[in-house]
């Protein structure tokens, strides 16, 4: 329970389970966890199942999928018994997990809330993970025990340029906008390729049978990468600046990499991308480590003259911050950086208690 950041407690719901009480264990999750189910299917191993004690014995025990499977089959829905309204109303810029999470949070305090949501579906950066891993429905369902037609307006295709505006019309708000700017590679030829971000949103809109280049070793390169080979591209290579041993997924996420056949190229950076005919020319360089700083290799640069596609995926940042307002809080990646999405749960749940605390107090 305690490495986990929402606090949800594994061994009473798996004991509830054990014993069939299976309300009982939904209701141990969702305590604390709004969105168990998505979590639940997404969660990274390095919380609970990290400190599993059962891998001292053998090997830890897939909470998560647990939790998941949990929800999937037994949560029911309610109706919600709320406290009586507060008279204060806060709007929640973002839909994703931390907006949600604080939604949740707000509407068991009395508060009024309305979402703004700048795409055509909630989820914010949950939408890009490959429906594979997570399918929509499972946010949508995650959703609807939280929504509270009476007490949350959701509102889609809203863009809110500038926080700021809304307390004209709120008492608070909370800005969860995640980390929409993606990075730049900032080599020449850049424009040649497409950010990981256009592509997982949208990975239709690019169809691949040749070969594919990710330039990036996390998350996101991941998904990008077993994306494009599951769409049926010729060849997927990631270049990764730091080691293999460095990439940051987890366990799972590496072997099914490899079951795919992604070819992973540790140490090794883009300096230049050029289009010949039908062609991408990606010229790549190495890199080696002196006292901790990852360094060019000289004269170590080559020409792969076969790409079809190159995607960018070094990461993201957010839009800047004015946190000298105390009824303006951030939550999620925008104030944490990229993180998971039990953290940005958690941070959604922290920033709603802050404002409470603000509001009410």
């Amino acid at each position: 329970m305690t490495a986990c950041p929402v606090n949800c407690n594994p061994q009473e719901f798996i004991r509830y389970a054990r014993d069939g009480a299976w309300q009982d264990a939904v209701e141990t999750i969702v305590r604390t966890n709004p969105m168990g189910q998505t979590c639940g299917l997404i969660c990274p191993d390095k919380f609970c199942m990290k400190a599993c004690t059962r891998s001292k014995v053998d090997f830890p025990i897939n909470i998560p999928r647990v939790q998941a499977t949990i929800l999937e089959n037994y949560r029911q829905p309610k109706e919600t018994v709320l406290p009586a309204a507060c008279g204060k109303r806060v709007a929640i810029v973002g839909a994703g997990p931390a907006g949600l999470a604080a939604a949740s949070v707000l509407i068991h305090s009395g508060f009024v809330i309305d979402i703004f949501e700048a795409r055509h579906e909630i989820g914010g950066a949950l939408c890009m993970i490959p429906a594979e891993r997570l399918p929509h429905a499972v946010i949508e369902r995650d959703w609807s025990f939280i929504n509270v037609p009476e007490r949350i307006r959701l509102h889609l295709h809203t863009h809110i340029d500038n926080p700021n505006e809304l307390l004209k019309t709120f008492d608070g708000v909370i800005v969860a906008t995640g980390e929409p700017n993606c990075v730049a590679l900032g080599i020449e030829g850049e424009e040649l390729s497409i950010s990981y971000m256009d592509y997982l949103y949208h990975p239709e809109a690019y169809p691949t049978s040749g070969h594919v280049a990710i330039i990036g070793g996390g998350n996101v390169a991941a998904d990008c990468a077993m994306t494009a080979m599951r769409a049926g591209a010729a060849s997927v290579e990631m270049f990764i600046r730091r080691r293999i041993s460095d990439m940051r997924v987890s366990k799972a996420e590496f072997l099914e990499l490899l079951e795919l056949g992604i070819s992973l190229n540790g140490m090794t950076s883009p300096e230049k991308l050029e289009k010949h005919g039908d062609k991408l020319s990606l010229f790549v360089r190495r890199n080696f480590c002196e006292n901790g700083k990852w360094q060019p290799v000289p004269e170590s640069s080559i020409e792969l003259p076969y790409f079809d596609l190159v995607i960018r995926a070094i990461g993201s940042r957010a839009d800047r911050k004015n946190e000298e307002i105390p009824t303006i809080i951030y939550a999620g990646d925008c104030k944490t950086g990229g993180s998971t999405i039990v953290e940005a749960l958690a941070s959604g749940r922290a920033a709603a208690e802050e404002l409470i605390a603000t509001l009410l107090h």
